[in-house]
């Protein structure tokens, strides 16, 4: 029996487990979908041993930055980024072959672009973390120039209070990649102004659980256009799907 996997900690509710195992379960595929709750990278090696069954690896945090010294192959997608969460194991003679992609881009790419409007140019991205690298390589790839937002000064960012109702006129794609809004937390939402917003502008949310955050009501209450997070995760699926047991990627 082929296995498939997650690799992260800690591994609470997950997506992908449930997908998987439903899928395989429906069109009758011999394979099984594990969470490895792995405490530390390095874990990583004994996973593969013990499992020689294992055909493919989803990555989930903390390890999607850690996990790229292991691999024998990066996409130049996900080197750009400098994220992997999909791996594709595969084998020759008595080693083992790691193959890293992202799949975060082409979620969110084939997710958003239906959106766009040709008024469109610029997005503010909120959050600094994983997620928001390839979020920002996907906006790019469609076009729009990019601002990142974060809590604390960084280089090359903005802070929230710098968002102001002119600057949500201008940058009127916004993109949450933070946790703020996500169950049980749902009476949070990123500190904007909601008020500036119209029928112009489109708030995009990765979070999928609650289907409304605050953040997308919010927007939506003033005439825009919002979206959750859920088609990308489904996007990202049927791209690990393919990543591992397409035709292999030189």
């Amino acid at each position: 029996m082929d296995k498939y996997g997650l690799i992260g900690y800690p591994l609470g509710h997950s997506f992908s487990k449930n997908y998987f195992n439903e899928k395989f379960e429906n069109e009758n595929i011999d394979a099984q979908y594990i969470n490895f709750e792995i405490p530390n990278i390095e874990n990583l090696v004994e996973v593969l041993d013990l499992n020689p069954e294992l055909k493919g690896l989803n990555v989930t945090i903390p390890y999607k930055e850690k996990v790229i010294s292991y691999l024998d192959y990066i996409s130049p997608e996900a080197r750009a980024i400098g994220a992997v969460n999909v791996i594709r194991v595969s084998h020759k003679g008595k080693d083992t072959i790691l193959r890293g992609y992202n799949s975060d881009v082409i979620g969110f790419t084939k997710s958003i672009e239906p959106l766009l409007e040709r008024f469109h140019k610029k997005a503010l991205i909120l959050g600094t973390g994983g997620a928001s690298k390839a979020i920002n390589y996907g906006l790019k790839s469609l076009g729009l120039e990019t601002v990142f937002v974060s809590r604390f000064k960084r280089p090359g960012t903005i802070q929230y209070e710098d968002v102001t109702p002119d600057v949500v006129k201008e940058y009127n794609v916004i993109v949450n990649c933070t946790p703020v809004g996500m169950y049980p937390n749902v009476e949070q939402c990123p500190k904007l102004p909601y008020e500036a917003m119209d029928q112009h502008t489109l708030l995009y949310d990765l979070i999928y659980n609650p289907d409304e955050t605050l953040f997308m009501h919010n927007g939506s209450e003033h005439g825009a256009t919002v979206k959750n997070g859920l088609e990308m995760l489904l996007l990202q699926a049927f791209a690990s799907w393919e990543f591992w047991n397409g035709k292999e990627q030189k």
